[in-house]
């Protein structure tokens, strides 16, 4: 965590108060001797505050958290009243070249952290990353969205039991907040072990560009430099449409056979227990069977591909779910 407000050293470049720097993280060259950079943009103010830290692109088919941070960029909501923001739209650059999830070794950088000095490639992102520039960060936000064609409705996943977070999370505002351990080696897992608060945002799904969920996040990340008084004069702080549903149980509902999926119901919809999901058929027009929900909860994620095979996770549903109200303060379950 920070400690004082003078120049920042990161990668051995100097950024005073008040000064803009883009840096340039390079380490690694493709096999045809090409560099590869990737963009550090660093905005900083003369009056000191907290610096805060967003990142995207992990994955690097995760298009949507790429846009926002792009859109937090060039609308210069970056610039803050006081501290410092450092936006870092692709971090896997490697895979945002070849529109792929993964690194070319095939690793997972969200599966990495904190990282090797001599170890894969990942790793060795995920360590210089870990070392020489997460340790400036107050708070850090990350942007992700489902994986494959699974189309996560916009929310903001926490670790449980962690009142911090879930006020940040509800300042954030995103439709849902759900509840989920960090997983092992993973950024968020990162953050949690330095005692840098996070929060990781999902919506929409990979390869694609859907502008309702950018504008969640981009509205989030206004709403939390408001509250930590970093916003600038000329950025507008959007009204808050409803408290965010807290999810702190949930379960896959999955395809009973094998076939083309044809949902009949959108994402972020409160459902009943039988309510009518979607229909999976063969091809053939033989086979016709409805999928229904085993319980009332809230759809945050949908399969959108039109082929699953049996045993595919098609919905997430919510099991216990709470509509709470705005920076409550009640124990959690």
């Amino acid at each position: 965590m920070s400690t004082s407000y003078q120049d920042l050293i990161i990668l051995s470049e100097k950024i005073a108060p008040g000064q803009s720097k883009t840096i340039n993280f390079s380490f690694a060259k493709l096999y045809t001797s090409t560099n590869v950079e990737i963009p550090i943009i660093v905005e900083r103010a003369k009056e000191p505050g907290p610096t805060v830290l967003l990142t995207a692109g992990i994955h690097g088919d995760e298009i949507n958290g790429v846009e926002i941070v792009r859109q937090i960029i060039a609308n210069k909501i970056n610039k803050p009243a006081r501290g410092t923001i450092i936006c870092i739209p692709i971090l896997n650059i490697f895979g945002f070249l070849n529109a792929s999830r993964a690194f070319p070794d095939g690793r997972d950088l969200n599966r990495v952290f904190p990282g090797t000095k001599t170890g894969s490639l990942a790793s060795r992102v995920a360590y210089h990353f870990s070392k020489e520039i997460l340790p400036f960060a107050d708070y850090c936000f990350d942007f992700h969205t489902g994986g494959a064609q699974r189309f996560n409705a916009s929310q903001i996943r926490i670790a449980p039991k962690q009142e911090a977070l879930k006020n940040l999370a509800n300042i954030f505002c995103a439709p849902f907040t759900v509840y989920s351990a960090s997983i092992e080696k993973s950024y968020r897992a990162t953050c949690e072990k330095m005692g840098i608060p996070v929060l990781l945002f999902e919506g929409g799904k990979s390869l694609e560009s859907n502008k309702y969920i950018v504008k969640d996040g981009v509205d989030g990340v206004v709403r939390i430099l408001s509250h930590l008084e970093m916003l600038n004069e000329k950025t507008v702080v959007p009204e808050k449409k409803a408290a965010p549903v807290v999810i702190s149980k949930s379960r896959w509902v999955r395809a009973q056979k094998s076939g083309l999926l044809h949902v009949k119901i959108d994402c972020n919809k409160h459902v009943q227990k039988g309510e009518f999901l979607a229909t999976i058929t063969d091809p053939y027009g033989k086979m016709r069977i409805k999928v229904t929900a085993p319980n009332e909860g809230y759809i945050i994620n949908i399969n959108q591909a039109p082929i699953v095979n049996q045993g595919d996770a098609i919905f997430h549903l919510s099991t216990v779910s709470t509509k709470e109200i705005l920076n409550d303060q009640e124990s959690e379950d």
